[in-house]
């Protein structure tokens, strides 16, 4: 059976070479320049050529980048509403020229794609800012990432793709649009309901999804975001165990678990619109587009947030003709103890009752000290796995570092209290000495400002490695 929901452009716009040209093509990365890409990179690219960010067919130009911030549209007048694009550090720039080619290579050196330059410009970082998050603010954790971590140059061109990105966990959860495209055919699934969610989901998401899914008369795809995570990033386990305790609480049948890669860009109703974008790319033909949709904090925050509750819905709304795929915008919900059940803030304010509910931070909070999380909240192999990766402080590690100058007696004091904290038990502990780093990891470096720089750092990251595992 074919399936009914077409692509946004109208077609599915996959940039993965056949096998043999992707032979020609990694034989001929060997003896090109080649960018090392980040992990927001990396993600771009693999929508990219999954056909997710169809019809884009590359990084975006000047041009379509102009366009899209403008007017929230690429130059062929479909709609677009995020920039795509591959910044490039300073050192890479001097070689750059239209008709270049680059290989864009993960961190371990692995080239996936080869991009053809058509583009190379300095973008104006603080209208973009303004532009796509509403805010010059670096207290947004998009405007933040903008201005600290992309460089200052773009490069736009087509990609032809090698081989996407290798995940190692999860295997069976990271399908393609095309993939996921046939398995709802094969189900019969004419109607598929998205639900994308950034965090763990708890009791609401699923009412929240059963509702949906129930007014439509479809079936549930829970689609997390999960495209920027570290290796061995306990938080991301969990929260992916998370999705698959919810989901086996769903009706038999009812609900679909897969892993979107897709690094969010927290921008709002801008975000909200292109996440319907590349839903409709994946097959579903309903989005769930809560309240706050897209935005870094939770509707009804403390400092109001950057964008007005409803606004991710009202621009959703107001493009609605131009997507085949339709929005769910349900109201923002509350518990109310009185009732045993959760209603829309609305009804709650109507009738004089009390809406309770667990922020995030609250959350967290309640887990790292060992409190009880209420059963209207969520469920408790939820609870079990979060509370796996939010120990309470007395199961976190923690690092003391050691700083003065030469025989002041750093050297005796660490030892003192590493053999007082071995003494007491109860928890494994590691003593990192600065000159046993250095002879065993450092011993290329002199004294020098940058040398004693780079060993600081070395010492940091194994330093944390350790903390992190408690």
């Amino acid at each position: 059976m074919e399936f009914s929901i077409a692509p946004h452009g109208g077609t599915l716009c996959q940039l993965l070479a056949d096998p043999a040209s992707a032979g020609r093509l990694k034989d001929e990365s060997r003896d090109l320049a080649a960018i090392v890409l980040s992990p927001r990179q990396i993600s771009d690219l693999e929508l990219l050529l999954n056909g997710g960010f169809s019809p884009l067919r590359g990084f975006m130009g000047q041009a379509e980048y102009e366009s899209v911030l403008r007017e929230m549209r690429l130059p062929s007048g479909l709609l677009w509403p995020i920039p795509v694009t591959l910044d490039v550090p300073g050192a890479a720039v001097d070689r750059l020229a239209v008709g270049t080619r680059l290989a864009l290579r993960d961190p371990e050196g692995f080239t996936h794609a080869l991009l053809t330059v058509q583009d190379v410009w300095r973008p104006d970082k603080r209208r973009e800012a303004e532009v796509v998050y509403g805010t010059q603010s670096e207290a947004h954790p998009g405007v933040r990432y903008l201005y600290e971590e992309v460089h200052d140059t773009y490069v736009g061109g087509v990609v032809e793709g090698i081989e996407p990105p290798c995940h190692y966990d999860f295997e069976s959860l990271w399908q393609a649009p095309e993939t996921l495209r046939h398995s709802f055919a094969a189900l019969g699934w004419r109607q598929v309901l998205a639900y994308q969610v950034a965090g763990p989901i708890h009791r609401l998401e699923r009412e929240l999804a059963l509702a949906a899914a129930k007014e439509v008369g479809g079936h549930v795809l829970l689609h997390p975001a999960v495209g920027v995570t570290a290796p061995g990033d306990r938080r991301y386990y969990a929260r992916v165990r998370c999705y698959q305790a919810v989901q086996r609480r769903f009706p038999h049948g009812l609900a679909t678990l897969a892993l979107l890669p897709l690094a969010l860009r927290y921008a709002g109703p801008r975000s909200a619109l292109w996440h319907a974008i590349i839903h409709q790319n994946y097959g579903c033909s309903h989005l769930i587009v809560e309240p706050c949709h897209g935005s870094p904090e939770a509707c009804g925050g403390p400092d109001g947030g950057f964008y007005g509750t409803r606004a991710a819905q009202e621009l959703v709304a107001r493009h609605q003709s131009e997507l085949t795929i339709r929005m769910v915008a349900p109201d923002e919900m509350r518990y109310v103890a009185r009732r045993g059940r959760y209603l829309p803030v609305g009804v709650i304010e109507r009738d004089g009752d009390t809406g309770i509910d667990i922020r995030a931070e609250e959350l967290q909070r309640r887990l790292t000290s060992g409190e009880d999380i209420p059963e209207w909240f969520s469920y408790p192999e939820v609870i079990e796995e979060l509370r796996s990766v939010f120990p309470p402080r007395s199961r976190q590690g923690f690092t003391l570092f050691f700083t003065g100058l030469s025989g002041a007696g750093k050297s005796t004091l660490a030892k003192l209290i590493y053999a007082k904290l071995v003494e007491a038990g109860g928890r494994p502990a590691t003593l990192l000495d600065g000159d046993i780093v250095r002879r065993n990891l450092s011993s290329e470096l002199g004294f020098s400002r940058e040398h004693r720089d780079i060993n600081v750092r070395r010492i940091g990251f194994v330093a944390s490695e350790i903390t992190k595992n408690g």
